[in-house]
């Protein structure tokens, strides 16, 4: 019999966990600044937290120094280099005071994202329920969405509202939830918490047989002199938490994809056996630079801290007196901001593209991190102050266009 050729066989319109997936918010706004600047328009783009700086310069020599072994060119290992699995261990030792061992509590990642996406794969069955924040960064839910897993909100902002959230989770959701995600400096919040947070989260998890999953990637950039905290500083904590941490803000590598996992054993090998699997690891060169820049000179780490508050503090000043009143962040590279009361109506999608065709500025939408996000945009301190500055006067034309003004806004 002869066989039907491909285009007579009925198929789904998508694939299982294409279909869990909603259309991407950020794709039409990307679509519409890259149109714009392929028009030649001058955007000036606070939408992606991608910084505009570069690693120290022992960093990248060290790169160079290990690239031309030509013994460094062949796999790496999934789980990360031994030494930067060292430097790892010896960077929270030195700031929160907490043991890690290297061989057992301690996984280098592709970036924080690759290490969340995995973990979730390795320990999320179809149906599982897990907590995530509204809002959150999109990996927090749809990680686990597209490991099989049903997403409960739960909100962002630590206050009382957080607690009788977790708690009603607990009681009235089947089956129960077995993980839950926090992360802390906030993306795209930029709310931070205390170790007594922690603290209250570590009892309440062990009470109720819950993982937790500590997203932790923007531990340096606080701007307040109040150091954030980890939560494996709480005694036990290694017991349900895991953290992940990343490279990418803290010393300006985020194209080069290093990050780590660290904290539970048990889930540290569920994450290594998965990775085992699908990944080799970082090229050797890199891992060899990110062991320098973690054993190395520090400079950098307080570098960035200072560039980003002088951007936050120009940003909150400079939009202001635009006409938009902005909360100072006191971490994370990003302003969570209302939108303008005047233009509230228009919500926070039709908002971003009203600004980047108007006043040449994008940002992201806050309902691209989940509903509660709307009203919100994120912006990103990712332009030096000149281009802030600008962004501002764009902005204060187009809100006059608008009728808003300082005093209305």
């Amino acid at each position: 019999m002869a066989s039907r050729p491909y285009k007579d066989f009925t198929v789904n319109d998508d694939f299982y966990r294409i279909r869990r997936l909603p259309p991407y918010v950020f794709a039409e706004v990307n679509a519409m600044k890259a149109a714009a600047r392929a028009a030649g328009e001058d955007i000036v783009d606070l939408g992606m937290g991608n910084p505009d700086g570069a690693p120290a310069q022992h960093v990248i020599d060290k790169l160079c120094e290990v690239a031309r072994d030509p013994n460094a060119h062949g796999y790496s290992a999934s789980k990360g280099i031994k030494g930067l699995r060292k430097a790892q261990a010896g960077y929270y030792q030195r700031r929160f005071g907490v043991d890690l061992d290297p061989e057992s509590e301690v996984v280098v990642t592709l970036g924080s994202k690759e290490g969340l996406a995995n973990l979730a794969q390795a320990i999320t069955a179809p149906g599982d329920v897990v907590l995530a924040p509204n809002p959150s960064y999109p990996i927090h839910t749809f990680g686990f969405i597209i490991a099989g897993a049903t997403i409960r909100s739960v909100p962002t902002t630590p206050n009382d509202a957080y607690w009788e959230s977790l708690d009603r989770a607990m009681a009235f959701t089947v089956p129960r939830p077995s993980i839950l995600i926090v992360n802390y400096p906030s993306n795209p919040t930029a709310e931070t918490v205390d170790l007594a947070f922690y603290e209250r989260l570590v009892a309440w998890a062990k009470e109720n047989k819950v993982w937790i999953l500590s997203d932790l990637a923007y531990s340096e950039l606080y701007y307040d002199d109040n150091p954030t905290v980890s939560i494996l500083q709480v005694p036990g904590a290694k017991d349900v938490a895991v953290e992940f941490t990343s490279m990418s803000k803290t010393f300006s590598m985020a194209g080069w994809r290093v990050g780590f996992a660290v904290g539970n054993p048990r889930l540290i090998a569920a994450l290594k056996r998965v990775k085992s699997y699908l990944d080799y690891g970082a090229f050797t060169p890199i891992q060899a630079a990110a062991c320098a820049a973690l054993n190395g000179p520090q400079d950098i780490v307080e570098k960035n801290r200072q560039l980003y508050r002088k951007r936050r503090d120009v940003l909150v000043e400079s939009f202001a007196r635009a006409g938009w009143d902005i909360p100072s962040p006191k971490a994370s590279m990003f302003a969570w901001a209302p939108l303008p009361p005047a233009l509230k109506h228009m919500g926070s999608l039709e908002f971003t593209k009203q600004l980047l065709i108007h006043a040449e500025v994008a940002v992201a939408p806050g309902v691209g991190y989940g509903e509660d996000g709307e009203g919100y945009v994120r912006i990103a301190m990712v332009e030096n102050e000149q281009r802030l500055r600008q962004a501002a006067r764009n902005v204060k034309r187009y809100l006059q266009s608008m009728g808003v003004n300082a005093s209305a806004a």
